[in-house]
């Protein structure tokens, strides 16, 4: 089961795409995940340059790279989110933000995700990733007293603002993939099975298997995968490691990536916690053939040594492929 083993290119978006898919293709890996922000792909201009696309697939061709799935996860998280605000003008286009209010930057958000849905058609791509943000993610302390109906609304308000999106996504033939994260409408098990069941568990709407997210709320990833397994559309490796020492919290305590008083970390993929060897042989086991992305987040190495060290991880764990016949063949009496 061969699968394309890809770099994420969103916490590479200060560089240029031409460099990074040079970098890219000089370390060994297959492909790109491309994110919809710097210079790597811009949604606007794809739709209205007729040679955008082709220019974007050239670049990739000279670099023997390919593109499975391009990545929205900025201005998808406007789309339902209960507060907009300074962190979302930081994070999304001029175009997108307009003057601010809240309610009509979420419509504008809506409408780019719909628009994304179309480029990565244009693009021949099958799956875009992404966040849905949330309009129940501050109530998460249920303090002061949150009424059940409260976090009922909030999941209509998700299938009210979404379903519109998903309907483009079924037009194109293209799936959306979201990333299970704190902050979005679905963040941890049972929260991913009530949004599914938000929008009808509808098959446009899939999930982006990120395992990271799974280290430090204690979750185990190995059984999400296979509960989940008929909504894995796409994979990021991505670790994290925790630092539980009794003063350090689970909940970071409002301090910066890095800082050693927090209670975990995300960290270069094989240096955390993320039972990766299991997690592959369950990929194996529910027949999951698309690409393995990776995803660099770590404050405490240079993303030059950890991108291309973490290919060579991943590889050696994606090269273990179940046997042709069971171990237990040779053990057969031949009659």
């Amino acid at each position: 089961m061969t699968r394309p083993i890809t770099l994420f290119t969103g916490q590479w978006a200060d560089l240029p795409l031409e460099q990074v898919c040079r970098l890219a293709a000089e370390w060994g890996y297959d492909g790109l995940e491309i994110a919809c922000w710097g210079d790597h792909f811009e949604v606007d201009r794809a739709l209205a340059e007729p040679s955008y696309i082709a220019d974007r697939r050239a670049l990739l061709a000279e670099h023997g790279l390919e593109v499975y799935a391009i990545s929205t996860h900025l201005v998808s998280q406007t789309v339902c989110d209960a507060i907009i605000d300074d962190r979302h003008k930081a994070i999304v286009p001029a175009r997108i933000w307009g003057d601010g209010e809240a309610e009509a930057v979420r419509t504008r958000a809506a409408a780019e995700l719909a628009d994304t849905a179309r480029a990565a058609a244009a693009l021949g791509v099958e799956t875009v990733i992404g966040f849905t943000g949330s309009p129940i993610w501050h109530y998460l302390a249920m303090f002061p007293p949150v009424a059940p109906e409260v976090i009922d609304r909030g999941y209509e308000e998700f299938a009210r603002r979404f379903n519109p999106i998903l309907d483009v996504f079924d037009s194109v033939g293209v799936r959306f993939a979201h990333e299970v994260h704190p902050s979005e409408i679905a963040y941890d098990y049972w929260s991913t099975a009530r949004a599914l069941d938000a929008i009808g568990r509808r098959p446009a709407f899939g999930l982006n298997f990120d395992p990271s997210h799974f280290v430090w709320q204690d979750l185990d990833p190995v059984g999400f995968l296979y509960d989940f397994k008929d909504r894995i559309y796409h994979v990021d490796c991505k670790d994290a490691a925790k630092h539980l020492n009794g003063r350090n919290g689970r909940l970071g305590s409002h301090l910066p990536w890095g800082d050693p008083r927090r209670g975990w970390d995300f960290v270069s993929t094989g240096h955390g916690e993320v039972p990766w060897e299991r997690v592959f042989r369950m990929l194996n086991s529910i027949g999951y053939d698309g690409p393995i992305s990776v995803e660099w987040e770590d404050a405490g190495m240079e993303r030059l040594v950890g991108a291309p060290e973490a290919l060579g991880f991943v590889r050696r764990l994606a090269a273990i492929e179940p046997p042709q016949a069971s171990f237990d063949a040779a053990f057969a009496q031949n009659d």
